[in-house]
């Protein structure tokens, strides 16, 4: 019988990495003399594996079946390069990674491992943003392409992000093909990874392909130029040099820096979670803020695939917009610039029903998909697409995927196009309400350490929904499972025109709940979903949905 003991010692022996081989081998002779604490945690390190989903993979940097290192990587390499090799007769890869631990480490074992199995394989220069290495697909017209970050996640986690190219256009990776690559894991992982041919034959690539993206951004800028007064940080990640050298080829104007949080450090030391989303993410952000009387703040998160912009309201209390504000204002920025000719506007479906209204007053089509710029990317016709999650997507010609570098310089244009009719963003958000009506939204997470409460609670909602939230009755409920989305989404409207969407993060252990409330004018909708976030929080505190503290 093959005990925890057995499992552990044939993963040690092929464990390349100093630092997890000693971690793991401590713990072994631990378990082994009795420590019941360690037995415990030996087997949580081996209880399964780390699933290979459409997101990749993500999770803890730490030895083990369960956890993101160097032998779970080297699987992964080995059973994607089947994949591509099965899709493509000549099969290419290009590689980036961020400035996380070992993400560098990572794209490198996998360079060796996909050079090894005659794949052309490409390696960017350096740390760089997550939409560099989207591009470069498209710029090399690469089979394939693996981004190694785990975004905003906190900082003892890593993440390997997949993208396909050629027919799938460089979008990242949907079902069936997460299915057939975690098969083709799964066989790999039954052999040893020291026995996977390895090569050093790949190219690591110079500056052109950044400088071509940088080159390809700075043209989305087409207003006259303006001075603009505003503060940038890049939450620890790698967004600050691309942006920089973007901002200087469109010849905008460079930002005040947050230089706490300027240049990568996986640590991410001032920060909690690096999202800027975050509660306390942009406090460095705001101080500099208010110092240098800027009107607004841009913020990456580490990878530099969202974007995050903050205002001062009225009372000059600053605060960060939501993700729904933002993509409506850039949609509705584009849609104006773009009048008269075909496209799409596209969002997920967790996000403002808003821009289904800018696209009908514009003429342009409009879609929702499920969540993911897996699915927003593939939209065929596609001008402009966002989810409330601060990912926006405004060039599709370029990447296929949100792009926060990108997002910013549209942004800014939109700015300087303000600033010609003498228009601050407050007014053209003010317009927006008048244009279009005062949608606002919120969300509410419930973080998790037990990941069967997700679907314990989950269970409860579908099975028992709420017939009415605070004194709104649910007047339709639609089960995503039960749809031709075939997802895991529930989704309740009320009679008064809100609406509740709960699903579980794919990233994260949360359950996420989004609210979209609409008002007759901004005032009045602040108060409809302050109302209805306490409606929500008070019916999942009820028994019948576990009790939830939130």
């Amino acid at each position: 019988m093959t005990t925890i003991f057995n499992i552990a010692q044939n993963w040690l022996a092929q464990d390349p990495d100093a630092e997890t081989k000693a971690e793991l081998r401590q713990l072994i002779e631990q378990a082994q003399a009795g420590d019941h604490t360690a037995t415990d945690e030996l087997k949580a390190r081996f209880d399964g594996r780390l699933q290979f989903g459409t997101a990749g993979l993500r999770g803890r940097l730490q030895a083990g079946s369960m956890g993101m290192n160097r032998v779970l990587v080297a699987q992964a390499a080995g059973g994607l390069a089947k994949f591509i090799q099965g899709y493509d007769e000549k099969p290419s890869i290009v590689l980036g990674y961020d400035g996380r631990k070992n993400s560098d480490v990572f794209a490198k074992d996998t360079a060796e491992i996909m050079a090894g199995a005659g794949i052309k394989t490409y390696l960017l220069p350096r740390k760089l943003p997550t939409p560099v290495l989207a591009y470069a697909i498209q710029h090399f017209d690469t089979t394939a392409g693996v981004m190694v970050t785990a975004s905003h996640n906190p900082p003892e986690d890593n993440g390997y992000k997949v993208y396909l190219g050629k027919a799938n256009g460089g979008g990242q990776i949907v079902s069936p093909a997460d299915k057939q690559i975690a098969a083709l894991i799964d066989e790999v992982a039954l052999g040893n990874i020291q026995d996977l041919p390895r090569s050093q034959d790949y190219i690591v690539l110079d500056d052109d392909v950044v400088n071509a993206y940088i080159e390809k951004t700075a043209s989305l800028a087409k207003q006259p130029k303006a001075e603009i007064n505003y503060v940038y940080t890049a939450m620890h990640g790698v967004g600050y040099e691309v942006l920089s050298k973007t901002l200087t080829k469109a010849g905008l104007p460079q930002p005040h820096l947050v230089t706490e949080q300027i240049q990568p450090d996986g640590t991410f030391p001032t920060v909690n979670f690096p999202n800027p989303e975050e509660k306390g993410a942009l406090d460095l952000a705001f101080k500099l803020a208010k110092a240098k009387n800027a009107e607004f703040i841009l913020a990456n998160d580490p990878d530099a695939d969202r974007l995050a912009v903050a205002m001062p309201d009225a009372q000059g209390n600053w605060k960060a917009l939501h993700g729904n504000v933002i993509g409506c204002l850039l949609g509705w920025y584009l849609a104006q610039q773009n009048q008269g000719k075909q496209g799409v506007l596209a969002c997920s479906l967790v996000s403002s029903p808003a821009l289904a209204e800018i696209a009908k007053k514009y003429g342009f089509q409009s879609e929702e998909t499920l969540t993911g710029f897996k699915y927003i990317g593939k939209v065929q016709g596609l001008l402009f697409g966002f989810e409330e999650a601060i990912g926006y997507l405004v060039d599709p010609d370029k990447v296929r995927d949100k792009d926060g570098i990108s997002a910013a310089i549209v942004f800014l244009d939109l700015i300087c196009y303000l600033k010609q009719q003498g228009k601050t963003l407050a007014d053209y958000i003010a317009e927006f309400t008048q244009e279009f009506g005062a949608y606002v939204s919120g969300q509410i997470s419930i973080r998790v350490s037990d990941l069967s409460k997700i679907g314990e609670l989950m269970t409860a909602l579908r099975h028992n929904p709420p017939s009415e939230i605070g004194g709104h009755a649910v007047v339709q409920f639609i089960d995503h499972l039960k749809t031709e989305r075939q997802n895991d989404i529930l989704v309740f409207m009320q009679d008064n025109g809100s609406r509740l969407i709960v699903r579980p993060s794919g990233t994260e252990p949360k359950i996420k709940f989004y609210l979209d409330a609409k008002g007759v004018n901004a005032e009045n909708a602040d108060q409809v979903l302050n109302d209805f976030d306490h409606a929500v929080r008070a019916m999942l505190r009820d028994e019948k949905y576990g009790g939830q503290d939130c």
